[in-house]
């Protein structure tokens, strides 16, 4: 068995152990989007959103939380705590390297996303009959592409902080500021035009997301203006390489 793969099967025992992360980082938008279908009106065609349903709509937003706080949340603060006692220090003077941990961490967690994306999608379709994404190869695209922005901006974190409290810390703040501006939080017509245009390139990039589910919504929540697919995808994508290029440059093993 090759180091990498010992190492990811050890990470995934550490993920599957902490509860907290994978209440919240696996099983949340599941749960979430389970508990808004219980609201009677998010069940309701509405005109205003083409005979759809709220709750169809608001699918591809329950699946973002999770891929966040994966992403800038859970990472961080495990390389963090790995760094504050010692751990990659002392892997640095043995056949494992440290890199060997960073990379299992990035495959457990990208792992962990694809599981819960899978399964909000599954229990949507099953239980509430929102039709799974249209645009299958945009979807996984822009599922890509928008976690690999997150991860990026999440390991700039974890190159720095020196203790798991200051990456808990900046990671809360990371999470509650890229779900704001990335229009997960409000509806996209109620924001202003410059923070409108904003949302559509801040990862995960939900606009994407959403058009790459359902046309339909897509279309609804791009009613304000809303920039082509591609162009957000290929923006994205520019600030994964460029946060993974800062976060290399930065990254710090004790």
């Amino acid at each position: 068995m090759s180091a990498l793969t010992k190492t990811i099967e050890v990470e995934t025992r550490l993920f599957l152990r902490d509860s907290a992360t994978v209440g919240f980082g696996v099983l949340f938008p599941t749960g979430l989007l389970l508990a808004l279908s219980a609201i009677p009106a998010l069940r309701e065609p509405s005109p205003e959103t083409g005979g759809l349903r709220s709750i169809d709509v608001w699918a591809p937003t329950a699946l973002v939380f999770g891929m966040v706080m994966i992403a800038v949340q859970h990472i961080p603060v495990v390389i963090a705590t790995y760094r504050e006692r010692g751990v990659l220090r002392r892997l640095s003077t043995t056949p494992a390297h440290p890199r060997t941990i960073l990379l299992a961490q990035m495959i457990v967690a990208f792992a962990s996303v694809v599981v819960s994306a899978a399964l909000m999608i599954l229990v949507a379709w099953a239980v509430l009959g929102i039709s799974p994404p249209t645009r299958l190869l945009e979807f996984v695209v822009a599922f890509t592409v928008g976690y690999a922005a997150l991860l990026g901006l999440g390991m700039i974190s974890a190159a720095v902080v020196r203790t798991s409290g200051a990456a808990n810390q900046i990671g809360t703040l990371l999470f509650v500021a890229l779900m704001f501006f990335g229009g997960a939080f409000l509806p996209r017509v109620l924001m202003p035009d410059l923070l409108r245009e904003a949302g559509e390139y801040i990862p995960p990039g939900l606009q994407a997301l959403t058009a790459a589910w359902s046309p339909e919504a897509g279309e609804i929540t791009a009613t304000a203006g809303g920039q082509p697919f591609w162009l957000q995808i290929a923006i994205m994508a520019g600030m994964a390489v460029v946060a993974g290029g800062i976060a290399a440059k930065l990254f710090r093993w004790e």
